[in-house]
């Protein structure tokens, strides 16, 4: 009778278990790192303070020279929620989150930047707003970012709302089309785009889409929100603010590294492009914006008037959806420079 007590104390255990995993499956937070010596500490502390009960961290350090290995030793000796892994070799933002991808074994992944700072309700949140999605419309192929804050070093700051956070939420090509060519329809927010340190989805997505492109050393996060566009995917954002962005240099963020990798997402999906008669029109279009980010004033003005006389209409409606609010937050930077 003892054994059948016990055995029947072990099953309700279980099903407790189950019940527990069920309404709060484990979450993995996955961090990339690269020479953050001075700002990893910071990011995993809001990792470790998130107030969602069952999660895992999980961070891969990207052959750092700096002292960041170290930190994140000290760190995992600590806290028992983390798990350190390394790459012998630089390999980039794309593969190392697919390295976190495979390591992670919940049944959502959400990403956080190795320089940003994560409000502590931020994964509950998304784990929210992805469930009701789902119950709402059965859409499976969800993304879900947040909304956050920009933080510059001059101390001026920017709102960042994530896509979807309003009005009509953008499924399928609309966010395809709005990354490759700038197509807005007037009834949707696309927020400030798609960017992966702010988004969450389920594992099973992350597994479908067979992660990021590994040839991009660069706007992986667009390449991956053009492929889930394409299947049908819904683009669905947390109107609270639950993250800060702190911006940051480097040679790998200049005007010409973008503009290569920008490129390079075209070239993927020619023929997409090509399909809809957006190929040429796109180029141009980056193009200007790599003139105007690299200070070529005068090539910029020459590229604006030559993609003008292709696309007269198309471009017309970009350069006012676009330039007004680009040249507000310019003069907000200079003015806060001074």
């Amino acid at each position: 009778m003892k054994d059948n007590k016990h055995d029947v104390i072990q099953n309700s255990e279980i099903a407790s278990s189950e019940i527990c995993q069920e309404n709060n499956p484990l979450i993995s937070i996955c961090l990339t790192c690269f020479n953050a010596e001075d700002t990893i500490e910071r990011a995993v502390n809001s990792a470790l303070a998130q107030t969602w009960p069952n999660k895992e961290i999980i961070i891969v350090d990207d052959c750092s020279t700096d002292k960041s290995f170290s930190i994140l030793e000290k760190l995992s000796e600590k806290f028992n929620a983390i798990k350190i892994l390394s790459h012998r070799k630089n390999k980039g933002t794309a593969v190392s989150r697919n390295t976190l991808i495979d390591a992670a074994k919940g049944g959502f992944i959400t990403f956080f930047d190795d320089d940003d700072e994560s409000m502590p309700d931020r994964i509950s949140a998304q784990y929210k707003c992805i469930s009701e999605y789902e119950k709402t419309t059965g859409n499976k192929l969800v993304a879900c970012y947040a909304s956050g804050e920009r933080v510059y070093p001059n101390g001026y700051s920017l709102e960042l709302e994530a896509i979807g956070c309003r009005g009509k939420v953008p499924v399928g090509e609309l966010v395809a089309n709005y990354i490759l060519f700038n197509e807005r329809q007037s009834d949707v927010f696309y927020g400030t785009g798609t960017p992966t340190c702010s988004l969450m989805a389920k594992a099973e997505v992350f597994h479908e889409l067979k992660g990021f492109d590994q040839k991009f050393r660069r706007v992986e996060d667009m390449d991956f929100a053009v492929r889930l566009a394409i299947r049908g995917g819904a683009f669905i954002g947390c109107s609270e603010k639950l993250f800060i962005q702190y911006a940051t240099l480097g040679s790998d963020k200049s005007a010409l590294c973008n503009f290569e990798a920008e490129t390079q997402l075209l070239d993927k999906h020619r023929k997409y492009l090509e399909k809809l008669n957006r190929y040429r029109y796109a180029k141009n279009w980056f193009y200007v914006r790599y003139c105007h980010f690299s200070g070529k004033r005068i090539s910029m003005i020459r590229a604006l008037i030559f993609a003008w006389f292709q696309n007269p209409i198309l471009i017309s409606k970009h350069f006012i959806a676009s330039a007004p609010k680009r040249m507000l937050h310019e003069i907000k930077m200079s003015l806060r420079k001074s």
